[in-house]
């Protein structure tokens, strides 16, 4: 259940983390988002940052920090449009407007399959740091939610998890941002849900209409 939670969360986080990347000196003056290289041609209010998992990983959401017990998704895409990209060194924002977990199963016992994981509550507000902190946050008066509905040798059970934020963080080396271990706590379900939650998940590369972004 948490892993749906921490994969929702990790929906909100990515579209973040796309636009977070480290600084360079180099870039100084450009605005926080370019495509095209450090330094390059500004991103746009108004754009729609995509990104998919780093190829060869997934998006897992394990009952604990260092465990390897819960969901694990294959696939997974993040869409966030950009809402302000202010000259470097600055905070980029954008709207997470949609976050989607697929192919996704779980080595529970008792679990025999992920019917669904799903984000709610969107859009979520993303800032980018030209440092390369991501931060994501719901919406004024909500949480971070994530619901997922698993089947069971008793029937179908639905688990909900809850966060106040996530963070992640970004790198121009591959165009990618990352999320590890983000904890989430279960909000309803049965004992078979986990009570903790832990997020990780690589997207990789981040990209407007194509080209790849970099985080000034």
């Amino acid at each position: 259940m948490r892993t749906r939670s921490l994969l929702a969360l990790a929906g909100t986080t990515a579209a973040l983390a796309l636009m977070a990347a480290l600084p360079s000196a180099a870039a100084a003056g450009a605005p926080v988002l370019t495509t095209g290289g450090v330094g390059g041609t500004a991103v746009a209010a108004g754009d729609v940052l995509t990104a998919t998992l780093a190829s060869g990983t997934n998006a897992t959401f394990y009952s604990s920090a260092t465990g390897t017990s819960g969901v694990r998704c294959a696939t997974s895409t993040f869409t966030a449009t950009v809402t302000g990209n202010p000259t470097a060194p600055g905070t980029a924002t954008e709207s997470v407007t949609a976050h989607t977990f697929g192919n996704c199963t779980s080595n529970v016992s008792g679990v025999t399959g992920v019917d669904s994981v799903t984000v709610d509550n969107l859009p979520y507000a993303a800032t980018v740091a030209s440092d390369g902190k991501l931060t994501v946050l719901p919406p004024a008066g909500s949480v971070i939610q994530t619901t997922v509905k698993l089947r069971t040798l008793l029937g179908s059970v639905t688990c909900v998890y809850q966060g106040a934020s996530l963070s992640g963080t970004a790198s121009n080396a591959d165009n990618s941002i990352a999320f590890a271990a983000q904890h989430f706590t279960k909000s309803s379900g049965p004992s078979l849900c986990f009570a903790d939650g832990f997020f990780t998940a690589k997207y990789a590369p981040v990209t407007d209409a194509g080209a790849p972004v970099f985080v000034n």
